[in-house]
């Protein structure tokens, strides 16, 4: 059962990573694979990895169409994540990332702009404060509280051509970058009610991230995504899951030691930051023993986007998951093992 739960909920706020568009600022770093899961058991081992591509060339003023800025923004996004179960209550998560490309493709191919290299770090404990199973159901409420550390600048910068004093170098918009630069804190919460007879479950997650400054002054807008999910085993090893999201990103903030010039220079305007997003996310997983394969993707069904920025269209994620006992359960453990296709 814990199985589904993991893999129904691997990708919370994924939309993260064209949070703020083109124009405007973003660099956020998505936490593909596992921010949004329960409690191991005690002594329970979880790794985790997936690959994530992200594309879009559609632009939006508020939650209309409009012409578009440049011709294709897109990454593709490696993630690993291991967890340990500490106690049967509180669970100790470690993770990164790794962009092998973040691409941006200017209007008419006219040129293009690439970086790639590590995001950030992510230190995420777990708690359980309610945790009971019946006969036919279990319920369990968990809450966490994290923090991102950037692993690389923020500010890398790329060649934009020379003059008589040699290269010419710029820095990257912030949609290029790997990282913010800046240290987040994460807020979340987690219900599931899941019933084993029926191999039917329903759950709930709920995420918010208090964005720091980083060292050029500037604050991304803070983040927050709630999802509703309903998941079904069918064929004893394959699960499906349909859930909800919709999510929220505020306003980007700058100190008063940041001038116009600075953010001209950087490719920002404020007042184009911030969204509103819905997005359906099916999503197909397959258990054989302690692994499990999962595919999802992200359809967006409502953008309202403050300004003129780009759009989501484009997100899917692939990826595999392994679980191990380090040692023996002991007597007054009391979670139970995952079970065959549950």
């Amino acid at each position: 059962m814990r199985y589904l739960i993991l893999c129904a909920i691997i990708l919370i706020s994924n939309g993260v990573s064209f949070a703020q568009g083109c124009c405007a600022g973003g660099a956020a770093n998505p936490i593909a694979g596992g921010a949004s899961t329960g409690v191991l058991l005690k002594n329970q081992v979880e790794i985790a990895g997936n690959y994530q591509y992200n594309y879009s060339d559609v632009y939006f003023a508020k939650d209309s169409d409009t012409t578009n800025l440049i011709d294709g923004l897109g990454s593709s996004y490696f993630f690993l994540r291991a967890d340990y179960g500490v106690t049967s209550k509180f669970t100790m998560s470690v993770a990164s990332g790794y962009y092998t490309h973040k691409t941006l493709i200017e209007l008419g191919y006219r040129d293009t702009v690439k970086s790639k290299g590590l995001g950030d770090l992510i230190l995420f404990p777990r708690y359980s404060v309610f945790n009971k199973t019946r006969e036919n159901s279990t319920s369990e409420i968990t809450l966490g509280l994290g923090v991102k550390v950037p692993l690389t600048s923020g500010t890398k910068t790329h060649l934009v051509g020379k003059n008589a004093n040699g290269d010419v170098y710029a820095i990257l918009p912030p949609t290029v970058q790997t990282t913010t630069g800046a240290v987040d804190y994460m807020f979340y919460g987690f219900f599931y009610q899941g019933y084993q007879k029926r191999k039917l479950r329903f759950f709930a997650n709920t995420l918010f991230i208090k964005k720091g400054y980083n060292n050029l002054d500037y604050k991304f807008g803070d983040y927050f995504s709630l999802g509703l999910y309903v998941g079904k085993t069918i064929f004893k090893n394959v699960g499906i899951t349909s859930q909800l999201k919709g999510e929220w990103i505020g306003h980007m903030d700058v100190k008063k030691s940041v001038t116009e010039e600075d953010l001209a220079v950087y490719g920002i305007d404020i007042s184009s930051t911030g969204s509103k997003k819905v997005f359906f996310v099916p999503q197909i997983s397959y258990t054989h023993k302690n692994f499990t394969l999962f595919a999802t993707s992200d359809i967006p069904l409502y953008q309202y986007l403050n300004g003129v920025q780009i759009g989501s269209l484009y997100q899917f994620t692939t990826g595999l998951t392994y679980r191990f006992l380090a040692k023996k359960i002991k007597t007054g453990d009391t979670f139970e093992l995952p079970t065959k296709g549950e």
